[in-house]
């Protein structure tokens, strides 16, 4: 297949910019989201976007305008899927939220269209029959600020042609992406797999009250030479997806301690708004996190 139109479903930090980097690319892109309200804030996050391929891709502002003129936005997904050759779904991290999502999709999409769902955590087998097309439905994993850190995972599932495996992971680097092909299913992915236990291990650490967050970033940059901490981490990924992810293990696992997780990230970061850094504060406040300070590891 050649790919010419694409639909980024869902508009959230992930979505707007995976839509972004499509469109750096050349691809016409379709936004779908639910209403005009998460229009407005995709808007505004993608416009966000073109300093960051300025400052980091030294992409110039003939380059990002265009880009962003090649988007289009929506909130009726018949339209929104109209002629397009390749969905990628980024609707929040919940499975009731994602079935219903592709059942509405099967309903209107075009039979050409390939159906791909960038799920941190999740399983495609557990969609694959909702979408009405599994041998057309895959994974198509980004990492957060993709511009920069430009791996695509790729991930079948039993029923998955393995002619759409390989057109995806073509896709995958046309736009700019490393395609890692993964050759079973795999909660998490590569990526995921590392380093979930590690945030997890950082959130039962500030529960506790072992330390606090300066401290437990310090001890992961400091002893292992890694550019970040958990903390900055959290930021980035947004403490919505960390508290949806902590979410449903506590209501699979059933366990005390997975429930106060959930409840401290509630508490602390969901009712207050602190959100990572697309709301400005998580963790740290932005633009201007203290762990970018020159002797925030010196002290």
């Amino acid at each position: 297949m050649v790919f010419k139109k694409i639909l980024a479903a869902g508009s959230g930090v992930l979505g707007s910019q995976i839509a972004f980097q499509i469109a750096f690319h050349g691809y016409e892109v379709h936004v779908y989201d639910i209403n005009q309200k998460s229009i407005a804030f995709a808007k505004e996050r993608l416009t966000k976007l073109k300093d960051n391929y300025k400052q980091d891709l030294n992409a110039t502002q003939q380059q990002v305008d265009a880009a962003y003129n090649r988007i289009t936005f929506f909130t009726d997904l018949e339209n929104a899927v109209d002629d397009v050759d390749l969905v990628i779904e980024s609707v929040p991290e919940n499975p009731e939220i994602k079935l219903d999502f592709y059942k509405q999709l099967k309903a209107v999409a075009p039979a050409k269209t390939i159906f791909a769902t960038n799920t941190s955590t999740l399983l495609p087998s557990t969609f694959a029959a909702a979408t009405g097309r599994p041998k057309k439905f895959l994974a198509l994993h980004f990492a957060n600020e993709i511009w920069k850190n430009n791996t695509a995972e790729i991930m079948g599932h039993d029923g998955t042609d393995a002619a759409v495996f390989k057109e995806i992971v073509g896709f995958a680097r046309s736009i700019g992406m490393i395609p890692l092909e993964l050759h079973k299913e795999q909660s998490g992915y590569l990526l995921n797999s590392l380093l979930v236990p590690l945030l997890g291990a950082a959130m039962d650490l500030i529960v506790k009250e072992v330390a606090d967050i300066e401290s437990i970033d310090k001890a992961w940059v400091i002893g292992t030479g890694a550019t970040v901490g958990p903390g900055a981490i959290f930021d980035t990924v947004g403490l919505n997806t960390v508290y949806n992810i902590h979410k449903m293990k506590a209501e699979k696992s059933k366990k005390p301690w997975d429930e106060k997780v959930v409840a401290y990230i509630k508490e602390h970061f969901i009712d207050t708004g602190k959100l990572g850094v697309a709301e400005g504060q998580g963790f740290y406040k932005y633009p201007n996190p203290a762990f970018l300070e020159p002797d925030f590891y010196k002290k």
